[in-house]
């Protein structure tokens, strides 16, 4: 890697546009920029994305031959679909028979309504037979002259066999329509779902496909020669010419970029992220080292956009106090509304002559609310109780944080409340910070549950400009640790400086055979080589879904080799106590059970079960002290590259269970190298073996290779 190398993240939120510069070979933040977003501008949100990034060259002093890496976030695509200004689409169907019947029938795509009162611009044609051209023809020339740009092309059953699409798709694009075919979005059945999916793309994908032109030229013209990437909505990023052909994938990635800088700058392996704004908090799940995604939808119908699962409860930073007055005032509620709804600023930001003679009082912050909002009316006007306020007044805010106040200041702007409430300003603060985390724990403990995260391994972690104002009293009543990421307020752009290239594959196989998932597997391997991540680089786990027949993997990969700086590590002491701490024992009764070049694995004395077999839990740790794997009942091996090929399927066969479901092999880890291989998504003996080789061939033989299996019941 050259010297002075930076990693650029830029996102584009609805107000403002962040940019900051990573220094690429120690992954620290070195410099930041804000400007205005420039919705308005002919250019649209291009002119300030290369705005930030001028600005931010010129404050750090470098120039564009020092960036290796540049990446945006947008939110373009998701405010398109959710406002409804969106492209109209031509859809055409394809087939005869019962196939054109099914076919037809997706003209009623054109009642899904996207946004209030705004339905899909679909305008549908059928074709008989993709291969009759003057059919084919006739319909392109009254999509053209009703002045549609782009155009989707569905066939049933062309997963299996896409010809007919594809026949279509080229004779479209040598018009210069812009083309989406259904197998290109998704290889997975289900024709209504599929093609939900591509016109979703298809009307946005104008609009995209002109911003990321502007974007690419005003870079070239800046001088970088990185390629540019965009952030996905499943926390990795995608080259620019992917952007271009499935624009949808940048749908809903906001959230994803903040998750993103917690996965690589906080480097959470097992918990909770929650981002928090002035309005409301983003809750998403990281579960080992990885984030949780779903199949999202959209107008109220599903789609296979898989894109993170985040759950957005309405408390954010500047949530007004709700309450009782009366005998027994209290405080009911926090949010939704908040004070920049109600054009009120926050009382712990003003000043103590601000606050002088303050009362309590309580109104309707937007016309028909209920009249129950506290504020402050004192001699520098009406100012909003929030929860920032609450958190400051009980010194939660560090003083460093963007939301930080005079905790003085803070205090009194809380003692009409505390007064009200027959309590001091402490209890009045927990009051309000009781009523405000209460749907945010929730949410959390719902997540928790629902990914199936083991208790002792979950962590909190706070991000965004409100972080400190939910993030410590969640963590402080769950019983969580918890921890505000370093730079919060700018935790997303951080988030798309760092993220890695990423691509998923998704193939429906009936009875698979272990070449047919092998070859999903480099599908998805050569398809984030081809954007730039280094081979050496790149990670991929299979899942192999006996029920559905889906076989999926998942590839990421950096741009660059990624060297660990050697004297940052921590030693066995530390790395053991890190252990002991999540395993909740003592620390000498840890026995190291394998260790390599990256990673240290520590077992803890068998737990021993009334007529059950005893367990042996598991943490497998970087040298950076981060818990990468935890298991509460586990088996290690340790051996080499060389004599994997026979010890792993020995280990995998030694293991595999059985029942009256049939087998089921062991889930396994595969240390090697830097990386953690996940291989436990895979349930058959020969397919997990087969894997297992695969990840394995290549390095040297000497190499140490530590397998971590976790026996199926």
């Amino acid at each position: 890697m050259k010297p002075n190398a930076l990693r650029i993240g830029i996102d584009v939120g609805g107000t403002f546009t962040d940019a900051v510069a990573i220094d690429a070979a120690t992954l620290q933040l070195i410099g930041q920029a804000k400007v205005p977003t420039s919705h308005d501008h002919p250019d649209g949100v291009a002119h300030g994305i290369v705005e930030a990034l001028h600005q931010l060259l010129e404050r750090i002093g470098r120039s564009a031959e020092d960036v290796v890496f540049l990446a945006h976030g947008t939110t373009q695509a998701t405010n398109a679909l959710l406002e409804g200004d969106v492209d109209p689409v031509g859809l055409i169907g394809v087939g005869t028979g019962p196939a054109g019947f099914f076919a037809k029938r997706l003209r009623r795509l054109a009642k899904i309504e996207i946004a209030d009162g705004k339905k899909l611009p679909v305008a549908y044609e059928h074709v008989p037979r993709a291969d009759d051209d003057r059919h084919v023809d006739g319909v392109l020339d009254r999509f053209e002259q009703a002045g549609i740009r782009s155009i989707v092309v569905t066939e049933p059953f062309s997963v299996d066999d896409p010809i007919g699409e594809e026949h279509i798709t080229e004779r479209a694009r040598a018009r210069g329509f812009l083309v989406t075919a259904t197998h290109d979005i998704s290889s997975l059945y289900g024709l209504s779902k599929r093609t939900r999916t591509a016109v979703l793309n298809a009307v946005i994908l104008p609009r995209m496909f002109a911003t990321a032109d502007l974007v690419q030229s005003s870079i070239d013209a800046a001088g970088i020669t990185a390629p540019l990437m965009v952030m996905r909505c499943d926390g990795g990023v995608m080259s620019l010419d992917e952007m271009r052909r499935r624009p949808l994938l940048t749908v809903l990635s906001g959230p994803a970029a903040g998750v993103a800088g917690a996965l690589m700058q906080e480097k959470l392996s097992d918990g909770v992220f929650l981002e928090t704004g002035g309005t409301s908090t983003d809750i998403s799940v990281i579960r080992r080292g990885k984030v949780a995604v779903q199949y999202t939808e959209f107008g109220g119908s599903s789609t296979y956009l898989s894109a993170l699962d985040v759950r957005t409860v309405g408390v954010g930073g500047g949530s007004m106090v709700r309450i009782r007055t009366g005998g027994s005032a209290q405080v009911t509620h926090v949010g939704p509304r908040s004070a920049h709804i109600a054009g009120l600023p926050y009382a712990c930001f003003a000043t103590l002559t601000d606050l002088d003679g303050a009362t309590l009082s309580t109104v309707a912050p937007v016309a028909g609310d209920p009249a129950d909002h506290a504020v402050v009316d004192a001699a520098g006007g009406r100012f909003a109780i929030t929860m920032t306020c609450a958190a400051n007044a009980l010194g939660l805010v560090p003083d460093t944080d963007y939301a930080h106040a005079d905790q003085a200041v803070a205090r009194a702007a809380l003692a009409p409340l505390a007064s009200a409430l027959g309590t001091d300003v402490d209890g009045a603060a927990r009051a309000v910070l009781d009523a405000g985390v209460a749907p945010v724990r929730a949410v959390v403990e719902r997540m928790v549950e629902d990914y199936r995260i083991p208790e002792e391994t979950v962590q909190l972690v706070g991000g965004g400009g409100g972080a400190a104002s939910v993030t410590p009293h969640t963590g402080q009543r769950a019983g969580k640790p918890w921890r505000i990421a370093d730079h919060s307020e700018v935790i997303s752009p951080i988030g798309v400086a760092l993220a890695l290239i990423r691509e998923q594959v998704e193939r429906v196989i009936p009875g698979a055979t272990d070449e047919q998932i092998l070859a999903v597997r480099r599908e998805a391997e050569q398809a984030v080589i081809k954007q730039g991540a280094a081979p050496a680089e790149v990670s991929v786990d299979v899942t192999v879904d006996p029920q559905s027949n889906t076989v999926r993997a998942v590839a990421t990969g950096a741009t660059e080799l990624r060297t660990q700086d050697r004297t940052a590590r921590l030693t066995e002491d530390d790395l053991r106590a890190v252990a002991a701490g999540s395993l909740g024992v003592d620390a000498r009764a840890l026995t190291v059970l394998a260790a390599t070049d990256s990673h240290v694995v520590f077992g803890s004395p068998e737990e021993r079960r009334f007529l059950r077999k005893p367990k042996h839990p598991v943490r497998v740790l970087d040298r950076d002290g981060v818990i990468r794997f935890a298991s509460s009942d586990a088996l290690v091996d340790q051996t080499t590259a060389g004599a994997g090929a026979e010890a792993i399927p020995r280990l995998i066969t030694e293991h595999t269970s059985y029942g009256d479901g049939g087998s089921r092999a062991p889930a396994l880890q595969l240390l090697v190298g830097p990386r953690i291989a996940d291989l436990s998504g895979v349930l058959d003996e020969s397919q997990l073996v087969s894997l297992a080789r695969t990840e394995v061939e290549g390095h040297d033989r000497a190499e140490s290779l530590v397998a971590v299996l976790e026996v199926r019941s």
